[in-house]
């Protein structure tokens, strides 16, 4: 167990990471930045993340990093860093949510009784913890949408409002589980979050 946890706090200490740098930088700049850094940690943040899941059993955590994988890699295109990476690399990183998910469906039934039917976790608490990570992870399907539109890397203001309401979600299912990696990690950003809802609103009646 105890090697379980550290995976997961690894991986909060990534996102952990990519918060305070993003941060830092738009305090600097005065304005709402999206650093190279911030997808970097997210992608490695992610990676681990969905094995933490997997590892506790819990759907809820492997659905919200499996929907935003994808966003992570196609913002470090857009930063021009993911053609960077060596080939293996990329079809490792690239592979290894489909692998995941195929190994899923191909023992479904174990995978329905896995993350489904554990006693220790009532199914209103599941969807409860599931809704809050599709949620938190649909911030990123607003950002690629928002992004594509604008021509570039960027984190609009509603992707911080969305970010702070899954965020709340998150962190209630994660007191109720008493699960400390997703407590810990849903705390930390809070301020982050509100502080760039507010930079972005201070820049926007600027404009």
């Amino acid at each position: 167990m105890v090697g379980i946890y550290l995976i997961g706090l690894i991986a909060q200490v990534f996102f952990s990471a990519r918060m305070l740098i993003q941060w830092i930088l738009s305090e600097k700049k005065k304005k709402v930045v999206s650093p190279s850094l911030y997808w970097v940690f997210s992608l490695l943040g992610a990676y681990l993340l969905c094995i933490y899941g997997w590892l506790r059993n819990d759907f809820s955590i492997i659905l919200g990093q499996f929907i935003s994988f994808y966003v992570y890699i196609w913002n470090l295109k857009e930063k021009g860093l993911w053609n960077k990476l060596p080939r293996i690399l990329q079809a490792i990183l690239v592979m290894t949510p489909v692998v995941a998910a195929v190994f899923a469906l191909n023992d479904f039934h174990s995978f329905i009784d896995s993350f489904f039917m554990d006693e220790d976790i009532p199914l209103w608490l599941i969807i409860m913890g599931s809704m809050g990570q599709v949620i938190f992870t649909l911030r990123f399907v607003y950002q690629w949408y928002y992004s594509k539109k604008f021509g570039a890397s960027v984190l609009p203001v509603n992707f911080w409002i969305i970010s702070l309401v899954g965020s709340l979600t998150i962190a209630l299912y994660g007191i109720i589980r008493l699960d400390p990696i997703l407590i810990l990690g849903q705390s930390t950003g809070f301020i982050v979050y509100i502080r760039n809802i507010m930079i972005g609103n201070r820049e926007t009646k600027k404009r």
